[in-house]
C-alpha cells in the first residue's frame, strides 16, 4: 500500500520504528510488529484504558452463578483479576515486563479489540456489542487463570509470575472499565 500511495516504505519503515514496534517493508506494504506484553503494560498505566462515553446500559443476569451464565462469568472474570493483585502483594509479586505466551495471547487479543467494540457500540447505540466482546474477554481470562497461574504454588516467584500479575491487572482494569461503561457497578469479591 505504501507504494501506491507514492510513499517511501523504508521511510515509513524508519518513521514508525521505535521501543515496542518495529516494522518492515513487504512487497510495498509495512508491516507492524508489536511485543504483545506491551499492551498489556500500557493498559496498566492508564487506568482510563478504552473508556468512551455513550455506551448504552446492558442488563446481565445475575443467577444462576455459573459460567455458562455470561454475566455471572464477566462479573466473576473481574473478581479474579482484582484477586490476584491482592494475593500477590502477599507474595512480594509485583507486575513485571509481560511477556504472553500460549494461553495468554488471545486474551491480549481480546484486551487490544475492546475500545474499538466500546466505541462501536457508542456509535451504534448498542451496548450488547461491548457485553459480547466482554463475554470473551472474561472467557480468555478465566482460561489464563486456570492455565498460567499468576501466583506461585509450592515455587518461589519468578519473573513469569511478574508478567502473569500485569496482565491479570491489565485485564482487570479492562473488565473494570468495560462493565462501567456498559452500567455495572464491578464488585472486587461475588
Amino acid at each position: 500500500m505504501a507504494f501506491r500511495l507514492g510513499l517511501d516504505a523504508a521511510a515509513v519503515v524508519a518513521a514508525v520504528s521505535h521501543g515496542e514496534i518495529t516494522a518492515e517493508a513487504d512487497q510495498g506494504f509495512v508491516v507492524l510488529r508489536v511485543r504483545p506484553g506491551a499492551l498489556a503494560e500500557a493498559i496498566v498505566r492508564d487506568p482510563d484504558y478504552g473508556v468512551v462515553a455513550g455506551v448504552p446500559a446492558v442488563e446481565l443476569e445475575d443467577r444462576p452463578r455459573v459460567f455458562e451464565n455470561p454475566g455471572f462469568s464477566l462479573r466473576y472474570a473481574y473478581a479474579r483479576a482484582t484477586a490476584v493483585q491482592r494475593r500477590a502483594a502477599d507474595f512480594g509479586i509485583q507486575g513485571g515486563p509481560a511477556e504472553p505466551a500460549g494461553d495468554e495471547l488471545p486474551l491480549i487479543q481480546a484486551l487490544g479489540e475492546m475500545p474499538g467494540w466500546a466505541r462501536s457500540a457508542a456509535r451504534k447505540r448498542d451496548g450488547r456489542l461491548l457485553a459480547r466482546a466482554l463475554f470473551q474477554m472474561a472467557d480468555a481470562y478465566h482460561t489464563v487463570h486456570e492455565h498460567c497461574p499468576a501466583l506461585p504454588a509450592g515455587e518461589k516467584p519468578s519473573a513469569v509470575h511478574a508478567s502473569r500479575v500485569t496482565i491479570a491487572a491489565a485485564a482487570g482494569i479492562a473488565l473494570r472499565n468495560g462493565l462501567t461503561m456498559i452500567g455495572e457497578t464491578p464488585r472486587e469479591r461475588i
